[in-house]
């Protein structure tokens, strides 16, 4: 009977060991997904893949991820077309490494929960991405997320996103982050945002992170979803308690806009001559049960303007509670007109900055670390 007990062990130890495969084809690819089980590691060869990959219901174990990488780093597989470059439903525990998507005609990188909104997607890591040259005119997105939790998206690279889209947009995500990532875009009316969260998001935090002409809103804390596709429900908010911190905005129309939100925050961030406004509060979702855009906190920001470019600092729509926002420690300066760097708010602001050149280390080329001496090292992405 010991015999046979050390047997059945030892077979089972064989059964649950993780693997690893190379692949190089999309169907060799499609085939390993639906073959995979938790920690196993699919290595995705140099070359050109069709893009259009749809998988469902593939996951791992939260100790034992499923992870689909890059075999080489330094030369990683490009997925190219398809109407999503990849589409991943009601996946949980699976990590995306290095990949590259292109030319795809709706989203580049398509992940949701199936449509099990009570269940949503959990685990899901995506790293080291390049997402460009989506769509065309049309609401299409660099990477689309909706109804995930517990997600994190770090060191990816999304480029060129549908006109109406977004870089990365969410829709009932939660628990999540988006980290050290760039957006660019080739102007302020390109793209409708960089990020957006909506239709129910909550706590999730975009840091150390590049918007480089990223659209006509930076970041979109909350937005406008038809009801049928909040996550769970509705529940009286498009987003809640996202955070937008240490970040660096070039250009676009305004850096953040508070859209239907409750507690988010803006902080910590530098904001280089806006092409319009610096901070837009609107409320663009007006059904029943939901309240007012409100409580919204812009704190220890720094600010370049020009008054050529933005003549109103701060664009407030209706049905919004702007007297409930917080404006405070926030350095601003105009580059041609020092004297008038003092913006025009919703609220007193407290402890606020005006007129006071930030001595950047290298503002032509991009690089707006302050020197010491600039007195700005209390506010900015790069504040001490």
């Amino acid at each position: 009977m010991r015999k046979y007990g050390i047997l059945f062990w030892a077979l089972i130890s064989v059964s649950t060991q993780s693997a690893e495969v190379t692949v190089r084809t999309s169907e060799e690819l499609r085939h390993a997904f639906s073959q995979a089980n938790p920690g196993d590691r699919i290595r995705v060869a140099p070359g050109k893949y069709r893009g259009g990959i749809s998988i469902r219901n593939v996951s791992g174990r939260k100790d034992a991820p499923i992870v689909i990488a890059a075999a080489d780093e330094k030369n990683p597989p490009v997925f190219e077309g398809g109407n999503s470059g990849m589409m991943l439903s009601d996946c949980n525990h699976l990590e995306l490494r290095g990949l590259h998507f292109s030319g795809a005609r709706v989203n580049g990188l398509n992940i949701d929960d199936g449509g099990s909104f009570e269940t949503p997607s959990t685990g899901i890591v995506l790293s080291g991405l390049r997402v460009s040259d989506v769509g065309d005119r049309g609401n299409n997105d660099g990477i689309k997320l909706s109804g995930l939790t517990e997600f994190r998206v770090e060191n990816c690279v999304i480029e060129r996103w549908g006109r109406s889209g977004s870089g990365i947009d969410m829709v009932g995500c939660r628990n999540g982050a988006i980290e050290k990532c760039v957006f660019r875009h080739q102007g302020p009316m390109d793209g409708a945002s960089g990020v957006q969260a909506k239709g129910g998001s909550e706590s999730i935090t975009i840091r150390h992170s590049r918007f480089e002409n990223a659209g006509q809103r930076g970041v979109n804390l909350g937005g406008s979803t038809g009801l049928a596709y909040f996550r769970p429900k509705p529940r009286g908010f498009e987003a809640r308690e996202i955070v937008a911190e240490r970040n660096v905005f070039i250009g676009g129309l305004a850096p953040v806009c508070f859209v239907g939100s409750v507690d988010c925050v803006f902080r910590f961030n530098t904001v280089y001559r806006p092409a319009k406004w610096v901070v837009r509060i609107l409320q663009e979702n007006n059904e029943r049960g939901f309240v007012p855009c409100q409580r919204g906190v812009f704190k220890a920001n720094l600010i370049v303007f020009d008054t050529s470019q933005t003549r109103i600092h701060i664009n407030v729509g209706g049905n919004t509670a702007p007297e409930t926002f917080k404006f405070e420690q926030n350095y601003w300066y105009c580059r041609d007109r020092p004297a008038a760097s003092r913006p025009r708010l919703p609220v007193n602001e407290s402890s606020g900055v005006y007129g006071r050149e930030p001595l950047f280390y290298d503002e032509s080329k991009g690089d707006f670390r302050g020197k010491a001496e600039g007195g700005a090292t209390k506010a900015s992405a790069y504040a001490r």
